[in-house]
């Protein structure tokens, strides 16, 4: 579990609260998104959880682990792994095996092969292995960056706005990722404001002013909505269809988030 306890967050040089006594929690095997207006603190959240900047006020603790005590960061870091918008800002090496090996290192070969071809698999990259990343597409590179934190054997995974800069095809191939990964149980935070990936999300924490606004359940968002509108964020066209539909006495479960799947939902609804 993440627990955020009482957060406050300002950069230095600035007189601005970021983060102004945040709390929220996340349980283990849940996947939540993150949303908000530009500047309203989400990217933060995701650097203070994995480390990347240090919490001054308040604290998180992961697994019951105090995040801000020295003696834990090593723990903390194997624990949390965050992939950014950008795969370009987080490759260090030009071959993928070399990429993915690098934290690896104080591991044994044969665990070190297990481990890589075990991520690498999970995101559909196997086959390029031994390839340089300057030969993969952003959405490759993208993937291959979730294979480094899955090589990690990381419990929790923050994404930060993953398919901000990708194609649709990469799009669809992200979503599936994370699909797969909640149903082995990880524990995702996504960090978004694109409508699709809010679809994935158990539960949408939406940030207002450096504090958690409101939060809608899934089952909710059907109803709720409209209240992505007011914090200037595009609510998923398929809920507009789907409260349409209820209005029409047609009740479909927003179990899934495709145009294909819903299709299905409304065949089998007017089926029955």
């Amino acid at each position: 579990m993440i627990k955020v306890e009482n957060v406050s967050f300002k950069y230095k040089n600035s007189e601005n609260l970021v983060l102004d006594n945040l709390n929220f929690e996340v349980d283990t095997g849940e996947v939540i998104a993150i949303v908000g207006k530009n500047a309203s603190g989400k990217s933060t959240i995701g650097k203070l959880i994995s480390g990347i900047i240090k919490v001054k006020k308040g604290t998180i603790k992961i697994d019951d682990l105090d995040i801000s005590k020295k003696k834990n960061r090593d723990l903390i870091r194997d624990k949390v792994g965050i992939v950014f918008q950008n795969p370009e800002n987080q490759i260090i090496f030009n071959n993928i095996y070399d990429e993915l090996s690098f934290a690896l290192k104080k591991l044994d070969e044969n665990e070190i092969e297990n481990r890589i071809d075990n991520a690498l698999n999970q995101v559909g990259m196997l086959d390029k292995k031994m390839q340089d990343l300057y030969t993969l597409s952003l959405g490759e590179k993208q993937r291959i960056m979730i294979a480094e934190v899955l090589a990690k054997n990381s419990k929790y995974i923050i994404l930060d706005e993953p398919t901000t800069m990708i194609d649709s095809t990469g799009k669809d191939k992200i979503y599936d990722i994370i699909k797969n990964l909640k149903e082995q149980g990880y524990t995702i935070i996504c960090i978004t404001n694109v409508a699709d990936e809010i679809l994935l999300a158990d539960r949408v924490l939406i940030l207002n002013n450096g504090k958690v606004e409101c939060e809608i359940q899934k089952n909710d968002l059907v109803d709720k909505y409209h209240l992505l509108n007011e914090f200037e964020i595009k609510e998923p066209t398929i809920l507009k269809i789907i409260s349409e539909l209820k209005k029409q006495g047609i009740n479909i479960d927003l179990n899934e988030f495709s145009v294909d799947e819903l299709v299905k939902g409304i065949i089998n609804e007017k089926g029955n």
